[in-house]
């Protein structure tokens, strides 16, 4: 059975999803919970992740080599890199790039040593998928899922969807001085992470079929870590669990 693998860097941003899980079963790997069941009429299988490059890179190879998973989804936080990804934006990425990543002189800036690529392309039709079902829970879910207090606390009116390249490094970025560097080396970057890249170079050495979204937390400046708990379970968590849902309906 061909399952569909879904991960996240926080618990928060699963717990919807495994309280909608039926028959589910749980399967401890490498200090990881696999969480395998029927997810609104789909077979998943649901993990934490963890945040970082090399625990995205394992448990996506976990999910690969023993669930017959054959197309993942990473869903989590972002900071908005470009200007016009504003707080409460989603971004759906159609390129993933590792920013921290530089092996030169042996291989040019940013490239992925013995790929012979710097920017890894997430699958086009799942990526579409989950584009459609994000523009859906923005213009339809949205406003029933997000309290006005809330909105008025983050500064949140109706949010876009943007798709574009993604960038992952090993890095919490929390500085207005580091997001300026970002946007010199990668002008076309919509916001910054830890996981997404690790996830799509797996996925391409694997030959597996991957999206990743992100819902922008933050302007990954100086006040990137202000209320970042309340901004995980009032905003994000419901972002996570409305639109996967709709992409699995979507799916049945």
């Amino acid at each position: 059975m061909k399952r569909l693998g879904i991960m996240a860097a926080v618990h928060e941003e699963i717990a919807q999803l495994l309280r909608d899980m039926e028959e589910m079963q749980t399967h401890r790997i490498g200090m990881r919970d696999y969480h395998v069941g029927t997810l609104h009429g789909q077979p998943c299988v649901v993990v934490l992740a963890r945040m970082g490059k090399v625990a995205a890179a394992a448990s996506t190879v976990t999910l690969l080599r023993e669930f017959e998973v054959d197309r993942l989804v990473f869903s989590g936080l972002a900071g908005g890199v470009a200007n016009e990804a504003r707080i409460g934006d989603v971004v759906v990425g159609d390129e993933l790039l590792h920013h921290d990543l530089d092996a030169s002189p042996l291989f040019p800036r940013f490239e992925v040593p013995l790929l012979g690529r710097s920017r890894l392309a997430a699958d086009a039709e799942l990526t579409q998928q989950l584009a459609v079902a994000a523009s859906a829970y923005l213009e339809e879910d949205w406003g029933g899922d997000i309290l006005p207090a809330t909105r008025d606390a983050f500064g949140l009116s109706q949010p876009r969807l943007h798709r574009g390249l993604i960038i992952s490094g090993d890095q919490f970025v929390d500085a207005g001085a580091e997001v300026g560097r970002l946007r010199d080396l990668v002008p076309e970057a919509l916001c910054v992470e830890m996981e997404g890249a690790a996830v799509a170079q797996i996925c391409h050495e694997y030959e597996a079929r991957f999206a990743v979204i992100r819902t922008v937390s933050d302007r990954a400046d100086d006040a990137a870590f202000h209320d970042f708990n309340r901004f995980l379970e009032e905003v994000a968590s419901l972002y996570s669990a409305g639109i996967l849902k709709r992409m699995l309906q979507m799916q049945a």
